[in-house]
């Protein structure tokens, strides 16, 4: 991770094609980053993507064939989209819907997504115009002293 801003390590770890990094690592890029401002930046479609700190939530989503997440409106989200057996991108009903609020997390106010079923709370953060990066927060899930790392990319088109 030798490029000199967290916005160029995130994208270059991205475009690289992941590989191994430290969860520590990875908080680092995400602590760095700006605070994402705007509820509305979401809505779109954006694929996912993990950074490979190794943990659980990575073979989770791998398990399900995570896609990446839907975002129609500040009420209105479908945090887990898949493919299905054909390779068409679907809603994952299991995980539900969810809502994008404002929230502090590590000191720091910037838009979450919180999940209408289940108590996690995925908190983003600027990388660029079409890249965002992601700290998953579900301590009642997957314990608190980790934390599940990811990205997404707005989807062309």
């Amino acid at each position: 991770m030798g490029s000199t801003t967290p916005e160029q390590q995130a994208i270059s770890y991205i475009q690289n094609g992941g590989g191994a990094i430290t969860e520590a690592e990875a908080e680092k890029i995400y602590n760095a980053l700006k605070p994402l401002t705007s509820r509305e930046f979401l809505f779109g479609c954006w694929n996912g993507g993990d950074f490979a700190t190794g943990h659980p939530g990575s073979e989770g989503l791998k398990k399900v064939r995570w896609a990446g997440k839907d975002f129609r409106g500040v009420d209105d989200v479908d945090p887990i989209m898949v493919f299905d057996e054909e390779g068409k991108r679907v809603w994952n009903e299991e995980w539900g819907h969810a809502s994008l609020r404002e929230m502090v997390f590590r000191g720091v106010t910037s838009v979450a997504m919180i999940y209408d079923i289940h108590p996690i709370f995925d908190h983003f953060r600027y990388v660029s115009e079409d890249t965002v990066m992601g700290a998953m927060d579900a301590p009642k899930v997957m314990g608190s002293d980790t934390t599940f790392y990811f990205y997404l990319t707005k989807r062309k088109g």
